[in-house]
């Protein structure tokens, strides 16, 4: 594993590391070489630690007699971030960071897997910062963000893509999707556009009108 990170310029994604399910290292490497900042929530420290990566910040709440300054030495610079606000995970709280220090996108690995509930919180809580920042949840089978109310990307034909509505979205048109939808609402727990695929080769277009509205890429 790579121990260090290069930035090709300012417009490069913060990475994330959370404490979920490891990713490969491949994944892993992919995303570090190019992140100007990496960012590592207190309860991965150690596990991160053993894969010889340069951190920037450690951040969390650091309970439970967690001692943030036993890693400033390997670490060295290390920005320590204490962050023990109850109300929001240290993730949100890492991406509240990074608003804060005017970064506008962010990869996010080791965020699924594990326990349940920490994935279906770390997910949907993307949302709310869809003016802030454009968030990317990855692990080795999906990439995973928030549609835009018009998105438009180009696909090989039966790229698998599942559409996961937060709440209730209206007005869902899309083009070049196997199973199109043409002014469909969708509702979790109810009705998902999960496990639909590209078409053809080509521009795959999705769009809504009211609602939040997740994409994921998927590969089994």
């Amino acid at each position: 594993m790579s121990s260090h990170h290069i930035v090709r310029d300012d417009q490069e994604p913060a990475l994330i590391i959370a404490n979920g399910a490891s990713c490969s290292p491949e994944l892993l490497g992919q995303l570090l070489e190019w992140s100007p900042l990496v960012i590592v929530l207190d309860s991965a420290i150690d596990r991160v630690m053993q894969l010889d990566i340069k951190i920037d910040v450690l951040l969390g709440d650091f309970d439970r007699d967690f001692d943030p300054d036993h890693y400033k030495e390997k670490q060295y610079p290390l920005e320590i971030v204490h962050t023990p606000d109850q109300d929001k995970t240290d993730l949100e709280k890492a991406f509240d960071y990074l608003y804060e220090k005017n970064f506008t996108a962010v990869n996010v690995v080791w965020a699924t897997g594990k326990r349940t509930d920490h994935t279906i919180t770390n997910i949907t809580n993307i949302v709310r910062y869809r003016d802030k920042l454009k968030i990317v949840i990855l692990d080795d089978h999906s990439k995973v963000f928030l549609l835009p109310r018009k998105f438009e990307k180009w696909y090989t034909a039966n790229t698998p893509i599942s559409l996961i509505p937060i709440g209730h979205v209206s007005g869902i048109y899309s083009e070049n999707l196997f199973y199109p939808l043409k002014g469909d609402s969708l509702t979790i727990g109810y009705r998902t556009g999960s496990s639909n695929h590209v078409a053809q080769d080509g521009l795959v277009m999705i769009e809504h009108q009211q609602g939040d509205l997740l994409l994921m890429e998927c590969t089994d």
